[in-house]
């Protein structure tokens, strides 16, 4: 049975206190109105880490994340943060690969690989990100172009290993622009990835892995979105940031 996920990724937003500030409300809200088995995750800056799993403690279905982790375990890498270090912080999860992350700082599938390395390794839960730009999507080879995101950076792994991984599937025409796929675009393509999985790793395999959507998912849209039959909850960025959109988003089930 796959979870159920749904994750919040901060990004660059909230100084410590208003990231207590935020963590506090959704905790609380939770454990008032959220009745579904839903595993959720903030993703929050580094400086978040150990004072959200603190907070995020008493409930088993709030988990914390790191929004990336460095290619390196220890050494003179100055601003680097290991995950060790991210382990250190109670945190569970890390995002590896956002759209952000590839574009910004031109991180590579090779790359990447090394970070769900490390991670699996630490003993963390992986959020890997795949998508695709809108002149890919619209030259026609967006299932390919995503696949092979897939299988250079996860397709090493054995599967029990992947067994321990979730994707995230971003398209990137659609995150911050207000434009979202389409519920059919989105299942269409989480579709076609657990298929693509599955050729690796068995049908057993891609059936358990969950496949987030990550694309301007909001309250207005989640529930068409994760009514979808591949599609198991939402890689969640602006609306992530007020505590009231999240929780709805939570609810959509």
């Amino acid at each position: 049975m796959r979870k159920k996920i749904v994750a919040g990724n901060w990004k660059l937003n909230n100084t410590l206190d208003q990231g207590l500030k935020l963590a506090s409300e959704i905790v609380n809200m939770m454990n008032d109105e959220v009745k579904e088995d839903v595993s959720v995750v903030l993703g929050t800056p580094f400086i978040h880490l150990s004072s959200v799993s603190k907070i995020t403690n008493g409930n088993a279905n709030l988990h914390v994340a790191a929004q990336d982790c460095s290619t390196h375990s220890s050494g003179a890498y100055t601003g680097e943060v290991s995950v060790s270090m991210i382990n250190s912080t109670g945190a569970s999860h890390v995002i590896i690969g956002h759209s952000e992350r590839r574009e910004y700082h031109n991180e590579t599938n090779e790359e990447l690989a090394t970070k769900v390395n490390l991670a699996l390794e630490a003993g963390l839960t992986p959020i890997f990100c795949c998508g695709e730009s809108l002149n890919i999507r619209e030259s026609g080879n967006h299932e390919a172009f995503v696949s092979n995101q897939l299988s250079e950076s996860l397709f090493h792994l054995t599967e029990e290993q992947m067994s321990k991984v979730v994707i995230a599937y971003e398209p990137i025409w659609a995150i911050g622009t207000g434009v979202t796929a389409s519920s059919e675009q989105a299942q269409d393509m989480h579709k076609a990835l657990r298929a693509y999985l599955a050729t690796k790793f068995g049908q057993a395999s891609a059936d358990n892995t969950s496949i987030l959507y990550g694309g301007s998912c909001k309250p207005s849209n989640a529930n068409e979105l994760f009514s979808q039959p591949d599609i198991d909850g939402g890689l969640i960025g602006g609306a992530s940031l007020k505590s009231r959109d999240f929780i709805d988003i939570i609810k959509s089930f």
